[in-house]
């Protein structure tokens, strides 16, 4: 009995040292740590040659030119104008994962004073610059450890994410591309950078389950009227005035008409009007967006607003015309995929410093077009200062904390280690 006991406890030992070898054949956290200083070089490069929208070519010919350096050999590039898809077979199978980064920029001049800046009109705001270097980290080490891969990765860089181009943006534009096809995507993950979200600080990551992203639509209406002389007020219609009590009234659809425990967001960020000051103007515009997490809110808010714009207007003799433009829906992460990216962090940075997100954020992020066809989870990555360096998003002088570069690569590479 002693001698089967001392067997199977042998056996047991070895099949133990076994898969502790598997497991740990391939030192991902090291590595990631090890290649900090060259996805800061990448970083930078992308930072430095900012392009926006569709038309990416020279980030597109970057990214290829990096992955071919790193050794991969299934790339496709142009998808979606100047996307780039690549894949990373594994040796042993399993199931498809995509992880997606962003590669535009914003249409805004850079105030940073960084030796690095933007050298023409547009600016990485917003850390995609930080995305596209991270997976491409995440990218080398896969190729690495290719033999250890279950299934397959799939590498997705997406131009457009900041907006799109009559109604189609970049992350629907590589849908309709066939991204998410040959090989079919079962899961998908991506990170965003910088400081959108409490409860987590830099060097750790969040995450959370369900809801994390609103869904977006922009406002832009016009209110017409009829000109006068400023000094005749009662020959007019006045477009100005329409707009005033239109700003003043659509509050009260989130104060009076919505469910209070349902968020939303209503935000009229620019009005334009008149062209001299003894002139009333034929016209008045307003821009905005509105954000929204439920179905049910966000239909509330699409109509009610298009219908108290038209009805103000043409209770003030005017009239209005009303565009709405669809933005993305709202980011939900799938809970599984969710608790399996926190135990892939968990093993890169350890459980106190992987934290959940308590709130969701009002931003949106195009990302959600993939969550409505798989599922997947989009997590965070702070890369702050901690002092004066630190501005929010689309501010001129937003800039990223480079040291934790490593983290977003080693958590990509990891997930897609463990996860099957």
């Amino acid at each position: 009995m002693r001698t089967k006991f001392t067997k199977v406890f042998l056996l047991l030992v070895v099949l133990c040292l076994l898969f502790s070898s598997v497991s740990y054949a391939f030192d991902v956290k090291g590595y990631a740590q090890g290649m900090n200083g060259k996805l800061t070089e990448w970083r930078r490069h992308l930072h430095a040659n900012p392009e926006i929208g569709f038309n990416l070519p020279n980030t597109e010919a970057f990214i290829v030119q990096k992955l071919k350096e790193i050794g991969v050999e299934k790339i496709q590039q142009g998808v979606a104008g100047h996307g780039v898809v690549a894949l990373i077979e594994g040796k042993k199978p399993g199931k498809v994962l995509a992880i997606r980064a962003d590669m535009d920029a914003l249409n805004m001049k850079e105030d940073t004073g960084l030796p690095f800046a933007s050298t023409n009109d547009y600016m990485h705001a917003c850390g995609h610059d930080a995305h596209m270097a991270m997976l491409l980290g995440a990218a080398e080490i896969l190729w690495k450890c290719r033999d250890e891969l279950q299934g397959t990765v799939k590498l997705i860089f997406q131009p457009f994410e900041e907006g799109s181009e009559n109604g189609i943006g970049g992350a629907q534009a590589m849908i309709n591309a066939g991204v998410l096809e040959n090989p079919k995507v079962d899961a998908i993950i991506g990170l965003h950078a910088g400081s959108l979200w409490k409860g987590a600080v830099t060097g750790e990551v969040g995450y959370r389950p369900g809801p994390l992203m609103a869904a977006v639509e922009w406002i832009d209406v016009t209110f017409h009227g009829k000109g006068a002389h400023g000094a005749t007020p009662h020959l007019s219609v006045d477009p100005i005035s329409i707009a005033s009590q239109v700003l003043t009234q659509i509050q009260t659809i989130i104060a009076r008409e919505l469910n209070p425990l349902d968020p939303a967001v209503l935000s009229i960020c620019m009005i334009q009007g008149g062209t001299a000051p003894n002139v009333i103007a034929l016209e008045c515009v307003i821009k905005g967006t509105i954000r929204t997490f439920s179905p049910e809110g966000r239909k509330l808010l699409q109509d009610r607003f298009t219908q108290m714009c038209e009805e103000v207007a043409h209770s003030m003799r005017g009239s209005a015309t009303v565009k709405l433009d669809k933005g993305p829906p709202p980011v939900i992460n799938e809970r599984v995929i969710t608790e399996k990216l926190r135990i892939a962090a968990t093993d890169i940075l350890g459980a106190n410093h992987v934290h959940e997100i308590p709130e969701p954020s009002m931003t949106g992020e195009d990302y959600a077009f993939y969550l409505e066809k798989v599922p997947g989870t989009l997590f965070f990555l702070p890369m702050t200062f901690g002092d004066e360096r630190d501005f929010p998003h689309h501010h001129p002088k937003f800039t990223t904390n480079e040291d934790v570069l490593w983290i977003g690569s080693a958590t990509f590479a990891q997930f897609a280690l463990t996860w099957n």
